[in-house]
């Protein structure tokens, strides 16, 4: 098991934000993470990478417990978040922000070449490589934030809202380079998606989350016909 989290119970001040949350990830797996907002998927990977710790239960990385390791120490580990609304950083350029992703890796000879793929998943970084994040569009600033969590050679990488505000073709684009990735290197990927049709299209598996519980898990082609799911979440 690449991941599990066991009755993780989060809180913001005196919100019960996670009650209780049990979750498995596999390794090579993609897994989506679904629910209305407010339901609690981005506290969930939050807690994941440490950012908004558990009160209690635990999250096991690899076998070793993590539950209460840095942010900074479990990137470094192999877990590496893209945030909700990207946050790339605007006033450095493309090249400049994909080192920011490498900073804390020990193997500084193979950085290069890791650019170099990240250039051939996304051309139009490529051609873009000595402007300011700031002036690219919302599509190429995920596309950024994708690559920039890349480069820290991740071997899970958390996806948050990795459609949000865009155009459907570029969402397409970027789910279909999500699949190439975990195919084509076998990193494993959780997403939390409020595109329910797409998320479960792209996921071996999916959990299904309403109040900071999960209700239903299963197979994502057996989510996706699934009558309550599609009623809820898919819009049928």
């Amino acid at each position: 098991m690449m991941l599990k989290l066991t009755d993780i119970n989060t809180y913001y001040g005196n919100i019960h934000a996670l009650k209780g949350i049990n979750l498995e990830v596999s390794e090579g797996e993609i897994i989506s993470l679904i629910g209305a907002n407010g339901a609690g998927k981005s506290t969930t990977l939050m807690t994941t990478s440490g950012i908004v710790p558990a009160k209690r239960g635990t999250v096991i990385f690899k076998g070793q417990d993590i539950t209460h390791v840095s942010p900074d120490k479990i990137v470094k580990m192999g877990i590496c978040q893209v945030p909700e609304g990207r946050r790339i950083f605007p006033y450095l350029t493309v090249a400049e922000n994909l080192d920011m992703g490498a900073f804390l890796r020990d193997d500084k000879d193979k950085i290069k070449d890791d650019i170099d793929y990240v250039y051939t998943l996304f051309p139009i970084l490529a051609d873009r490589r000595n402007q300011q994040g700031g002036t690219l569009s919302g599509g190429e600033q995920q596309m950024l934030a994708i690559s920039r969590a890349l480069m820290s050679k991740p071997k899970v990488l958390l996806l948050d809202e990795p459609s949000l505000g865009l155009a459907p073709i570029i969402v397409r684009q970027i789910f279909d380079i999500i699949k190439k990735i975990n195919e084509e290197h076998k990193t494993t990927i959780f997403i939390v998606e409020q595109n329910a049709n797409l998320a479960l299209k792209a996921a071996h598996r999916g959990y299904v989350m309403e109040n900071g519980v999960i209700t239903l898990t299963d197979t994502g082609e057996n989510l996706l016909s699934n009558e309550d799911v599609k009623k809820a979440y898919l819009g049928i």
